[in-house]
């Protein structure tokens, strides 16, 4: 299944096809991706709780006794055998998704420093979850393939004809739950993420149908 406009609306920069090397489409999703990729850094330098699926990471790599990298490797391949039944394909966004956001996130971490000052705390949460729910918007409006949750949520919306808030908060919550029951750490920001991320996400689709 490619990512239908009947669940993400069609663009002027939406690909043809789902590997199309296309430039205005590219010219959107490399950049929306070196956002997210910032917007992810920005959270966890927030200290303020991680996200939800890197909760369920540390509670997986706790119980598995190996790193968390190879626990959202894992996750990652888990939740992408998901898509089978729900027919989603992977594309160049894919592919992109995976390389181009964890340069970014190592870059910011890099970079930057861990917060300790409350407003910079909230400052740098609230700006990371804008930019990672604003750019996960963008990059699905390609139409060139998503990254492992991403497609899970554009192929449950599909399936079902639910909303991607609704979609999105069920499964960052699920995520959060199951992560602190096998021993992740979940902080505020943790709880925040989980039940905003998904409609800021929906939210910013929404300008794109009626723009």
């Amino acid at each position: 299944m490619k990512l239908k406009s009947t669940t993400l609306p069609s663009t002027i920069w939406t690909a043809k096809h789902i590997w199309s090397l296309e430039t205005k489409s590219l010219f959107v999703l490399l950049p929306t991706l070196v956002i997210m990729g910032i917007g992810e850094g920005l959270i966890l330098l927030s200290n303020l709780g991680s996200a939800p699926w890197t909760v369920l990471s540390q509670g997986i790599a706790l119980q598995g006794s190996f790193s968390v990298g190879w626990a959202s490797f894992i996750i990652s391949g888990i939740v992408m055998l998901l898509w089978i039944p729900l027919k989603v394909r992977l594309g160049i966004g894919t592919l992109l998704n995976l390389v181009v956001i964890a340069i970014l996130l190592g870059i910011t971490v890099a970079y930057l420093s861990v917060q300790t000052n409350l407003i910079w705390q909230i400052g740098y949460f609230l700006v990371g979850m804008l930019l990672l729910g604003i750019g996960t918007a963008f990059y699905l409006t390609c139409h060139l393939g998503a990254g492992p949750r991403d497609g899970l949520m554009v192929g449950i919306c599909h399936k079902f004809h639910w909303k991607i808030g609704k979609v999105r908060t069920i499964m960052e919550v699920t995520a959060c739950a199951l992560g602190y029951w096998l021993g992740g750490t979940v902080g505020v920001g943790t709880l925040i993420y989980a039940l905003a991320v998904g409609w800021v996400i929906q939210g910013t689709l929404s300008l794109f149908r009626h723009g």
